[in-house]
């Protein structure tokens, strides 16, 4: 692996390669071996690498005007993207909203907007969350190593319920109970300004949350003058087979966080939501220097373009998910003692790993990883014991390259004993 002497070793590394270059769901290394790429950079690349009209927008943008503070001097990329994403966002009346440079940042400016809106200051996540690692951001997510290991007091206050799934072992019941006893023992519901969550979770190993639990949190928040807030960073820009996973749960939320594959591959992100929310804040109060950079700008407006084609991000979905579930029923008919659950929707799948004894396989996943890359598939853990394979290949692979990459991955599953 070639790596600079001078980057923190703070940086964890999953794979000791370097890449060079990359094209739809290939990638090559700086030794020239060519990899199938089932991470597309942690869910940026649901178009692909260097997508051919993304990269067009972009020397094309890049030749006209790179930069220009939208605070100090709007620039036209800037309008013509959130006019693009209100219209993008299937909701029942169009958002306003900003655009940040990152999921992080947008997580930051929706505290502060459920914060100055609401006059309240607590925020409830969940088990197994993931937000961010900026100070704020990361109160929110919901485990402590590595993301909060040795910092002491974090921004807040931050309370976590266990997060309601059919990929888990936690029930609606359950997670409604834990919501119900906080505001009767620790909190008093009048101080929570937001809750936020994940769709479905990336980090904490594509667990799709209970549609029935969140009908309730829709209800509760609108019962408290609570915000709610959908964290899509990860599951958004059609990951899951819809354009957004809160589709699949069918609850709009009050904000909407957006990042990764909003922009191919450059920095960006956005918080939208109901407009009420944004034009109380005061002017001035929301913004930053690259927050809508003109060259991620024209990259997100081609990256809508193209996945407002509802015939071609179905077929793309349709092909994507009938693979994978192909190669799962196969492995399970073949009775894998290291496979567990399947979990996620449509096209955001994790595939879950046990251990001899029945618990999580970490181990297991270490060696599937191993083992995979050098037959050329790179694949990314997730889950609270890292046990979880994540799938996250770009929607646009060609189906023939899909399905030799998860006959890989069966090859390397049927090793594990």
């Amino acid at each position: 692996m070639q790596t600079s002497a001078h980057i923190s070793p703070a940086l964890s590394i999953v794979h000791p390669i370097t890449l060079t270059s990359g094209k739809n769901a290939r990638v090559w290394d700086s030794e020239g071996r060519e990899y199938i790429d089932f991470i597309g950079g942690i869910g940026v690349l649901n178009l692909g690498h260097c997508n051919p009209a993304v990269v067009a927008a972009i020397i094309d943008q890049a030749q006209r005007m790179t930069h220009s503070a939208f605070n100090a001097i709007p620039h036209q990329p800037y309008s013509q993207l959130m006019d693009a994403l209100a219209a993008f966002i299937p909701s029942k009346e169009p958002y306003l909203g900003m655009l940040t440079n990152c999921g992080a940042e947008a997580t930051e400016n929706a505290l502060k907007i459920a914060r100055f809106n609401t006059q309240r200051s607590a925020v409830v996540a969940f088990d197994g969350a993931f937000h961010g690692r900026t100070l704020a951001a990361l109160n929110l997510n919901g485990k402590v190593a590595p993301y909060k290991k040795g910092l002491g007091a974090l921004p807040g206050p931050v309370y976590h319920i266990p997060y309601p799934s059919h990929d888990s072992n936690v029930d609606s019941a359950t997670a409604i109970s834990a919501l119900q006893r906080l505001i009767k023992v620790e909190l008093d519901v009048n101080d929570i300004a937001c809750i936020i969550a994940e769709p479905v979770q990336g980090d904490g190993g594509f667990q799709m949350l209970d549609p029935e639990f969140a009908r309730y949190l829709r209800q509760f928040c609108d019962e408290h003058g609570i915000l709610l807030v959908w964290d899509e960073v990860q599951s958004g820009f059609g990951r899951t087979g819809k354009r957004f996973g809160f589709e699949q749960l069918g609850v709009e939320p009050d904000l909407l966080l957006l990042g990764k594959s909003i922009a191919g591959g450059l920095p960006l992100g956005a918080v939208m939501g109901r407009s009420v929310l944004f034009q109380s804040m005061p002017s001035g109060s929301l913004g930053g220097t690259y927050s809508g950079n003109a060259v991620a700008c024209a990259a997100a407006l081609q990256i809508i373009q193209q996945l407002s084609d509802e015939q071609q991000l179905q077929q793309w979905a349709s092909t994507y998910e009938n693979l994978v579930l192909k190669h799962y029923q196969h492995w399970e008919a073949q009775k894998l003692p290291v496979i567990k659950r399947l979990t996620g929707v449509g096209t955001m799948r994790g595939i879950e790993l046990r251990n001899p004894q029945g618990g999580p396989g970490t181990q297991e996943l270490a060696k599937v990883l191993q083992r995979a890359r050098e037959r050329g598939l790179l694949l990314m853990p997730s889950g609270d014991s890292r046990h979880v394979i994540r799938l996250l290949a770009p929607l646009t692979i060609e189906p023939e390259l899909l399905d030799k990459g998860l006959s890989i991955l069966g090859e390397c599953l049927a090793e594990c004993h």
